[in-house]
This record gives C-alpha cells, sequence and structure tokens, in this order.
C-alpha cells in the first residue's frame, strides 16, 4: 500500500519534528506527518494545498488551486514509516487534509511505528476503522461550523458527532471567527452531549495579530461555557508556513 502524503516546499513529504502548535499537546515535541487531499473544503484553509487542486471549483478565500503532481508525493508505509523514525520524535501527529480517507494505508504505517504515539487530526466525519484506533492514542476532532463554507450534512454527522461525544479518547476543536460562532458550538454541545472539558475553542487566522484579538473577545467565552482555549504556536514561532 501507499500513502499520498502532501509535500514541503522542497517537493519532499511534508514529515517533520516540531513541536504541536494546537489543542490538548500544545507545546509537546512531536514529528508531524501531512496527508494529501480531504472529503471538505473550508474557504479559510491554511492547507488548502493538499486538496484544492486545479480544476476544483469548490471556493477558497485565496481564489489558488494548486497542481496536483507538484503537490502530492507517494510513499510506501515502510518508507514513511523510516521517515518518521528518523525524525527521532516518540509521538506523531498525522494530520491533512483528512487521514482518515487513506485509513488503511495509515494503519499499515504506524505497524512499523510500534513504541510511537499517535494523534490523528481529522474533521470528524470519517470514523476510524479498527485496525487504525487500535493504535490512537488521541484525537484531535475539528467539526467544521457553517462560516467554514460547507454544507451542514457533509461537515456536522449527527451519528460522528455522537461517537466523538462518547470517546474519551477524543478533543473536538472547533475554529472560530466570529462570537456568533460560539452560538453554533453550544448548540451542537448541547444536542450530542459533549463534555465542555473536552471541547476547545481556537481562533482562526493565520497571522499572530488576528490570532490574539479574536483571543481577547474568546477567552471571557471559554470561562462563561467552561470551555478550553487553543491558541496556534505555530503561527507565533514561524508564520503560516509548511513544514513547521
Amino acid at each position: 500500500m501507499t500513502l499520498v502524503l502532501a509535500t514541503d516546499d522542497t517537493g519532499g513529504p511534508e514529515i517533520f519534528a516540531s513541536v504541536q502548535g494546537e489543542g490538548p499537546s500544545a507545546g509537546m515535541p512531536v514529528a508531524f506527518l501531512r496527508l494529501s487531499r480531504c472529503n471538505l473544503a473550508c474557504v479559510w484553509c491554511d492547507t488548502a494545498y493538499t486538496w484544492h487542486f486545479d480544476g476544483d471549483e469548490r471556493p477558497h478565500r485565496s481564489g489558488a488551486t494548486f497542481d496536483r503532481r507538484a503537490n502530492q508525493v507517494r510513499m510506501s508505509e515502510a518508507e514513511a514509516a523510516r521517515a518518521v523514525t528518523a525524525t527521532g520524535a516518540e509521538r506523531l501527529v498525522v494530520t491533512g487534509g483528512e487521514p482518515l480517507l487513506q485509513a488503511s494505508a495509515l494503519a499499515a504505517m504506524l505497524g512499523h511505528l510500534p513504541g510511537v504515539a499517535v494523534e490523528v487530526e481529522t474533521n470528524g466525519t470519517i470514523m476510524p476503522p479498527p485496525a487504525l484506533d487500535a493504535r490512537v492514542a488521541q484525537y484531535n476532532v475539528s467539526p467544521k461550523l457553517s462560516h467554514s463554507g460547507n454544507p451542514a450534512e457533509l461537515a456536522l454527522k449527527p451519528a460522528m458527532l455522537a461517537h466523538w461525544a462518547g470517546e474519551e479518547r477524543a478533543y473536538v476543536k472547533f475554529v472560530i471567527a466570529s462570537p456568533s460562532d460560539v452560538e453554533e458550538v453550544l448548540a451542537l454541545v448541547r444536542t450530542h452531549e459533549i463534555a465542555p472539558r473536552r471541547v476547545f475553542l481556537m481562533p482562526e487566522g493565520t497571522d499572530s495579530a488576528t490570532l490574539r484579538a479574536r483571543m481577547e473577545w474568546l477567552v471571557p467565552l471559554c470561562i462563561r461555557h467552561s470551555f478550553r482555549l487553543s491558541d496556534r504556536l505555530h503561527i507565533h514561532l514561524f508564520g503560516d508556513t509548511r513544514g513547521t
């Protein structure tokens, strides 16, 4: 089996060591592996090079599309595992795109990494198969709200939201662009009985000034509703760049 990965700025696979920038593991040293392709299309997506290829007419605020061949690379599961091992990290964050589109190949790759703890970052619309689920220590689930531009019937599947609400390994992270987005979060949390202690609110933004400005009004909302706040450390440290 092969994995389809996103590319870094050199055209090589986007596998790199850094610190986790978001969610409950923020600040931890990790390896990242970024897979290509996504089943959703967020208008503000900061990794549009993983899915918004030439000919894709789904909207993105940049208006840019990307050459598929230049932005994808295929690796065997063994090759990808060796590249992860070479980072020296003891924890792996698998991100995308939507990683669960390649769940079978991903599970095969993790078979070569028995001692590595695994986080999977997902939009929450796809059920992980048992072979992969058995290897995952943490799910970072990011359901997409209406401001993402995705139809609710694609992005907010009730059965899947109920699944993640009952999964203790799952932390549910909502991207927030305006205070009104939090009302949508509250409705989802109530409907699906998601524990507030596992809910993160994270400002949408790809520069430090925007993130800081939005966190000023996000902090009181987190306090009021017992939610957790997530920053985006990698943006402050490295900017909106690949391989960081």
